[in-house]
């Protein structure tokens, strides 16, 4: 703020100060009414209030316009306070000073031009136009940048592909703040390397008691920005147990999503139920947790979770993306299409988001604009393999089996051997008789390092049946389900052992595997087709009743492509009510 000397009538200047005060006490609606009433009185009669007390005016009424979310009317109210400063500073320049050095505590404080700059960018931001909120900050010097002036900076141009300036301003926000958390994570994201980081904090951990720990969660993010999982995890995990950061959500949240990437579901799971019960209202990551419940077929849990997250806030892109996996996995197509376009429209950086509408433009047969929302969350992801799988699987799709082989080699240089990207090229070579035999060598070396790892067993024992090699398959399976449980494997066992003839035993893997899932369809199949055989007279009784019943009840609940409108009217319907 500028103090400057007052200039008109006690009364004059008392009407200013009352809306400064108002403002400062957070009484916006009122701010907007009577700054509204004054201006105009300024417009009828410009001599009624000096250039500083209308610069300010129209400053605290943008700022009431801001609060009410009405984005392009307070650039405009900004924009025309900036031009009211501008030719307040040539008159204050011409004008011989008083010499009065007396003060009063009602002598009018101006806002900050630089404060006003940050705002219209603020607005800028929301309304979506990035370019314009770089242009206003970039004009401010920058000696005169504030911290988070230099943090919107940095993430601005970090969202614009500016890598080199997006890490000066990083920089410039850790200079000033050492302990500017985010500012560590967007330099790692940026593969500035760790050590160099943990350089720009040595000071203040040394300085400051029990920041020890600092070092090391900077070593850890460092290694999930490398795609180092494992070490990631591990490094995490030892943070994690420090009595003094035992039970923090960031750190099991963390721990959750590295689980979800190495493809260990089960112990993901468990790390977001664990921060759930820490957190009632934690939003963050929800969009993951939901994904993995409506993979395991847990869609009244994927439910029950939408709803709570949409009672907590629904300008999240999570409680959408968990509603339109709950869709997609209810193979409703169009409403996961509707509600994935929306979570991205309140969060164009969600990963999650973008995957669910790439799966669903993918199943809708719109495989092209599929592959364009994928290769977004590449960008936004690198080290994320289920990008890369959404991808590979729209080339595999549209039968561009050379696009799919570039990208899972390329996949597999970059992310390292690991069971993941093995098994991810596999999948590729499995498409092509040519590489049979080099997909049996992927899929081993994967089982060698991690015998577990479900998508591999789940390919292994695809290849095995092609070979109708089924004793070997069953030993593969059983091996698997040894230490876990699992729909697929379940109901890919029972289908091997109906291949062996034996049909008890596969019935019972089928009831396992439709009691973990009760929507999986191809379980379903496998039992009634085993049941048609053992009798053949309910057999044809049955397919009567099919027969019935295939345009009337089915029809309706998965012919919902032609819905999307609908939907799109009908929000109350998205757990809100």
């Amino acid at each position: 703020c500028v103090p400057l000397a007052p200039r008109l009538s006690a009364a004059s200047m008392s009407v200013v100060e009352h809306v400064r005060e108002m403002a400062s006490a957070g009484l916006h609606s009122n701010v907007r009414l009577l700054s509204g009433l004054l201006l105009t009185m300024s417009g009828n009669n410009p001599e009624l209030f000096s250039p500083s007390q209308k610069y300010q005016l129209l400053v605290y009424h943008a700022d009431s316009l801001f609060h009410d979310k009405e984005y392009r009317n307070a650039v405009s109210k900004y924009t025309m306070a900036l031009q009211q400063k501008k030719a307040l500073s040539k008159t204050s320049k011409v004008r011989p000073s008083t010499g009065n050095a007396a003060s009063t505590p009602q002598s009018q404080c101006l806002p900050s031009e630089i404060e006003v700059k940050y705002k219209m960018a603020e607005c800028y931001t929301m309304l979506k136009q990035d370019k314009d909120a770089i242009a206003i900050l970039d004009g401010i010097p920058s000696r005169q940048r504030t911290p988070k002036i230099n943090m919107m900076l940095a993430n601005l141009y970090k969202k614009a592909g500016q890598e080199r300036s997006s890490v000066t301003s990083y920089k410039e926000v850790l200079r000033q703040c050492p302990l500017a958390l985010d500012a560590i994570l967007g330099l790692l994201s940026l593969s500035v390397k760790g050590a160099e980081v943990a350089s720009m904090t040595i000071n203040v951990i040394q300085s400051i008691p029990n920041l020890d720990w600092l070092s090391v969660w900077i070593k850890a993010y460092a290694f999930v920005h490398t795609g180092d999982n494992t070490r990631a995890i591990n490094t995490i995990c030892s943070l994690e147990k420090k009595s003094l950061l035992r039970d923090n959500v960031d750190l099991l949240g963390s721990l959750a999503d590295l689980y979800f990437r190495a493809g260990d579901n089960k112990n993901s799971i468990l790390k977001f139920e664990q921060a759930q019960m820490l957190d009632p209202y934690l939003i963050k990551g929800m969009d993951v947790y939901g994904y993995l419940l409506a993979r395991e077929g847990r869609l009244e849990d994927v439910e029950n979770l939408g709803c709570r997250l949409f009672n907590i806030s629904d300008q999240h892109a999570e409680p959408w993306v968990v509603s339109g996996c709950h869709s997609f996995y209810s193979k409703r197509y169009s409403r996961a299409l509707y509600l994935g376009a929306k979570a991205i429209q309140l969060n164009s950086n969600s990963v999650q988001a973008l995957l669910l509408k790439g799966a669903a433009l993918r199943n809708m047969g719109r495989v092209q604009e599929a592959i364009i929302h994928f290769r977004e969350a590449i960008r936004l992801a690198p080290c994320r393999l289920d990008c890369y799988e959404g991808l590979i699987e729209c080339y595999l799709a549209s039968n561009s089996i050379r696009e799919a082989m570039v990208m899972a080699n390329n996949v597999y240089k970059t992310l390292g051997a690991n069971a993941q990207t093995l098994t991810l090229l596999a999948t590729v070579c499995l498409e092509d008789p040519v590489t049979q035999e080099k997909a049996k060598t992927l899929l081993d070396k994967a089982l060698t390092q991690r015998p577990d790892y479900i998508k591999a067993v789940v390919k292994k024992a695809e290849l095995l049946s092609r070979e109708q090699k089924y004793e070997d398959g069953i030993a593969l399976l059983r091996n698997a389900l040894a230490n876990q449980s699992d729909c697929v494997l379940h109901r890919i066992l029972g289908d091997f052992l109906v291949a062996v003839n034996e049909y008890q035993e596969a019935m019972d893997q089928y009831s396992i595997a439709l009691s973990l899932d009760p929507n999986d369809q191809k379980s379903l199949e496998g039992m009634q087709k085993m049941e048609k055989e053992e009798s053949p007279t309910d057999a044809t009784q049955e397919e009567d009743v099919d027969d019935m019943e295939g345009s009337g009840e089915e029809g309706d609940l998965e012919g919902s492509d032609s819905e999307a409108a609908q939907w799109a009217d009908q929000e109350q319907w998205f757990g809100m009510q």
